[in-house]
């Protein structure tokens, strides 16, 4: 695959990614949804963290996260462009692009949301207030939306731990950006043989 095509796809992700979150923004208090489907809700909600709502401890911790994802951005650029002038396997070049791309996404909010949105609590937030936004820059809250609550209700009482317990699945909200990084995570993982496998020009230095 050309870096033109990996940057398509990044471009693509981004763009979907950052007008879902700016409708979202835009429409929605925190906390509304719309219930599409009994398994499928529109629920937004804003992530001051990592996946699931984890958060680094301290007064700190917001924006040593978001410069960690800024600072790691480039390692993942770099080998993208490392795998495709090596011309590693579509699937490879695939699955980084799509992680770029989610990380990219996730970082935008967390860099500018909270000085171009005011707060959506109880209200619509407002694009580029006059009376500035929520948050400096580096402290800006990830916008997520797409929940799927599968199935809830208590599980059996022989199950070790958590029998008896409350448990609904899939509990987590999420964005376009996650789906990104999850796919482009899930694609390395179950064809990691097809996606680290050398290309034949490779393999001819390699036994030459």
């Amino acid at each position: 695959m050309s870096l033109k095509k990996a940057i398509g796809i990044i471009v693509l992700i981004l763009l979907v990614d950052q007008i879902s979150k700016l409708y979202i923004k835009t429409h929605f208090q925190l906390d509304e949804k719309i219930v599409v489907f009994s398994w499928f809700e529109i629920l937004f909600v804003e992530n001051e963290g990592m996946a699931w709502g984890a958060k680094i401890p301290g007064n700190y911790g917001k924006i040593i996260l978001t410069l960690f994802r800024i600072g790691i951005l480039p390692l993942i650029g770099y080998w993208l462009y490392d795998s495709v002038k090596k011309g590693a396997s579509r699937i490879l070049i695939t699955g980084i692009a799509l992680i770029f791309a989610g990380a990219f996404g996730n970082i935008i909010d967390s860099v500018f949301y909270g000085v171009i949105f005011d707060s959506s609590a109880g209200q619509l937030a407002t694009f580029l207030p006059e009376e500035g936004g929520y948050a400096p820059v580096l402290y800006g809250k990830v916008v997520d939306m797409l929940y799927f609550p599968m199935w809830e209700g208590y599980l059996p009482e022989w199950l070790p731990i958590w029998g008896g317990k409350f448990f609904r699945f899939f509990n987590a909200v999420f964005n376009v950006a996650d789906m990104a990084i999850s796919t482009g995570v899930g694609l390395l993982l179950v064809f990691n043989k097809r996606a680290f496998a050398k290309d034949k020009h490779e393999e001819e230095e390699a036994t030459a």
